[in-house]
């Protein structure tokens, strides 16, 4: 009996640390971009938002373009999680960030503008207080 029980338990142990394992890793599939629902208390959700992205901030801007057209529909979610090839985006007020895992060192990709937009944080311009002031214009005509 102790025998039966002791197989049964050893078993069983991989199946249960493998489902454990594979709840909060995204999916590794090439050129899929993920919207990652986080649900207070739930497990993950991983939803296809676009196929066919060749990079990361392909991916990046399609989150953005869902979560501006959330708020235009009366939303209040500023917050945006995705996920890429097994990497993570972040997306907020202050601009885009990638990480590794949910929990992990995050990567400061895109800063926003002045007027909301996404520019790469070197060709932002701030003032002293550090609020951005404009982005860098090309140069006039002559």
């Amino acid at each position: 009996m102790r025998a039966l029980l002791l197989a049964s338990l050893l078993l069983s142990a991989p199946l249960a640390l493998s489902a454990c394992a594979s709840s909060n890793e995204p999916d590794f599939e090439p050129g899929v971009c993920y919207h990652v629902n986080q649900e207070t208390g739930a497990e993950l959700a991983y939803n296809i938002l676009v196929r066919d992205q060749p990079q990361i901030e392909y991916c990046a801007a399609r989150l953005e373009e869902m979560r501006v057209q959330f708020l235009r529909m009366g939303g209040s979610k500023q917050d945006i999680t995705g996920a890429y090839q097994g990497r993570y985006i972040f997306i907020n007020r202050e601009g885009v960030s990638f990480a590794q895992s949910l929990n992990g060192a995050r990567f400061f990709a895109l800063a926003r503008t002045g007027d909301g937009r996404l520019a790469i944080p070197g060709a932002i311009q701030r003032g002293i207080d550090g609020a951005p002031v404009a982005v860098a214009a090309p140069p006039a005509p002559q």
